[in-house]
């Protein structure tokens, strides 16, 4: 701010302070400044001025008035109003956003800091709230550079009201724009340190997170708050189309004095810069370090970076399956060696062809069927489980805008072919090693669900086993936190049917269940939620493709969990 006084010399800050002093009459001033383009270091733009006064009657009065042969324009807003717009939007900002920008203080400089200060303190705690509504699971994770909050307002205010990208393309002009940022962010800082006190904000490693109690706060309510940008395009547009008639009716009524206007100010539309887009301050972290949630996906630079390949090595891409997704196995030799990470694009479930999904799971299981929701949860679950010490794959690229996450690719066989081989085995003293592998993931389950962590779909081709016998969970996107646990038992034990043989009877089945169930409640699982799965509601979605008699044997060994407790 210092460097922008240079600006106001005391001859222009006297004149100044005499018209305010002259339109106040009796009234105090509570403060005043010059905002708009001239404070943004344009010397040659016209003055705009802001004057908020106590008990201003009629509310808002506009001057246009000269200081030699300089244009200005003059606001005066009563002190309450203004007050309104700056803590809860009342004019649609239409006078508040002039504390967002860097101004000028002629009056009172204590008093619009303060306010400063509240305004910005609105506009984060608006958008720490709209990251959570928007990005449920990842705002947990999510590190946030504070230039985020200033580029965010400043680029949803012009998406608003598209009249204001003039003024802030010149806060952005590229002889400008380091002076601009750093005057709009002094107040920033002083309202995050504000709510890092309340316990809202978090410092970690020089960005800001969003503390966990405001996440969950914001995401019990279930909807989003009403907030000034829902109400205040038409707000907005009432004010200032009652405001500028005003002004342009006296400018067109004096031809002299409009082209004398339109002089001092000509846009140089070669000048105004792009907008950068606020998300690339927003960052999440993955085993390569932290990525911006902006981050467009180039396949050959990520092998480049993450593979350490040269440019002159084969990338080979091969489909590996996914019937809701597009899943590839992405490969590169180098030295001889072969280097694998697995691709996964997570598409909307809008095709006709998931409709039967949706029907057969209603009033069961709610699936997350948009693809953005199913990679947040992909990306939060795995951070999660990762930081507890479960075996998942390490993540290492998220691309949010084109709904891809890469991670590792894991060396081992899914759990279904174990399952297989217990029910076609002859003896079963021949796959006792497959059974205790049964018996782990019982236990992972438990531990688990310790967490509060619903894993959503815990069919035996989402686990994974180890060549050393290590259980990992592969497929996360329809994890969720105080999920329902008793459908990731019921799943994993219904689909254990789904391989039984239409003549094979309900022994073997009936073996590896319970030997999941054994595992799951000597790690500490909760048998209610193993009973639970035993009722219809659980039973019906599965019945489409399992035997009834084979779902029957199941049903009873989960209603009868007290036997093998």
């Amino acid at each position: 701010m210092t460097s922008r006084r240079k600006l106001l010399s005391k001859s222009l800050a006297s004149q100044i302070l005499s018209l305010c002093r002259s339109a106040a009459g009796s009234r105090p001033i509570a403060g005043a400044c010059i905002c708009g383009n001239y404070a943004l270091g344009q010397k040659e733009a016209p003055l705009e001025v802001l004057l908020i006064i106590e008990g201003l009657r009629p509310r808002l009065i506009n001057q246009f008035r000269f200081i030699g042969s300089r244009p200005l324009l003059f606001f005066a807003l009563d002190k309450w109003f203004f007050e309104r717009d700056v803590e809860q939007g009342f004019l649609g900002e239409a006078f508040a956003i002039q504390l967002l920008l860097p101004y000028l203080p002629v009056v009172n400089d204590d008093y619009l800091k303060t306010y400063e200060i509240k305004l910005k303190r609105r506009i984060i705690l608006e958008s720490m709230e709209n990251l959570v509504l928007d990005f449920p699971e990842l705002s947990y994770e999510m590190q946030i550079r504070p230039e985020y909050f200033l580029y965010e307002a400043l680029l949803s205010r012009v998406r608003l009201f598209p009249p204001m990208l003039y003024t802030v393309s010149n806060f952005f002009r590229r002889d400008l724009k380091d002076a601009n940022v750093q005057s709009a962010m002094e107040g920033f800082y002083e309202a995050l340190k504000a709510l890092e006190n309340e316990g809202i904000a978090e410092k970690y490693n020089g960005y800001v997170k969003i503390s966990k109690n405001f996440i969950n706060e914001v995401k019990s309510k279930k909807v989003r708050f009403t907030s000034f940008l829902k109400i205040s395009q038409k707000t907005l547009l009432m004010h200032l189309l009652a405001i500028f008639p005003n002004i342009f009716k006296f400018l067109w009524q004096s031809r002299v004095i409009l082209r004398k206007f339109l002089s001092f100010e000509t846009p140089n539309f070669e000048r105004m810069p792009f907008i950068e887009d606020p998300k690339i301050y927003l960052l999440v972290p993955t085993a390569n370090g932290l990525v911006p949630l902006s981050s467009r996906f180039d396949i050959e630079a990520f092998v480049r970076k993450v593979l350490s390949s040269d440019s002159r090595a084969e990338v080979e891409i091969k489909e590996l399956g996914g019937v809701l997704n597009d899943v590839y196995l992405v490969s590169v030799t180098v030295n001889g060696e072969a280097r694998r990470v697995v691709v996964k694009s997570f598409k909307d479930w809008s095709n006709f062809k998931w409709f039967p999904l949706t029907i057969w799971a209603i009033g069961t299981v709610k699936f997350a069927f948009l693809g953005r929701i199913r990679l947040e949860r992909e990306y939060a679950i795995n951070k999660f489980l990762h930081s507890k010490g479960f075996a998942v794959p390490r993540l290492l690229g998220i691309y949010p805008e084109e709904r891809l996450i890469i991670m590792e690719y894991l060396e081992g066989e899914t759990l279904d072919k174990f399952v297989r081989q217990i029910l076609e085995a002859g003896n079963e003293k021949n796959v006792e090693a497959e059974l205790k592998i049964v018996h782990k993931v019982g236990e992972t389950f438990a531990k688990v669900h310790a967490l509060d962590i619903v894993l959503g779909d815990t069919k035996p081709e989402n686990i994974l086993v180890g060549k050393d016998g290590q259980v990992c969970i592969l497929d996360l996107e329809q994890a969720s936190r105080d999920g329902d646990k008793a459908w990731d038992v019921a799943e994993f034990i219904y689909y254990i049917g789904h391989y039984a043989p239409l003549f094979g009877g309900t022994k073997r089945v009936e073996l590896v269940a319970e030997t999941f169930i054994r595992g799951y409640l000597a790690a500490g699982g909760d048998p209610k939620f193993v009973k639970a799965a035993g009722k219809t509601k659980y039973t019906k979605v599965f019945s489409v493709f399992v035997f009834p008699h084979v779902i029957s044997a199941l049903s009873n060994l989960c209603r009868k969990v007290e036997l093998l407790g």
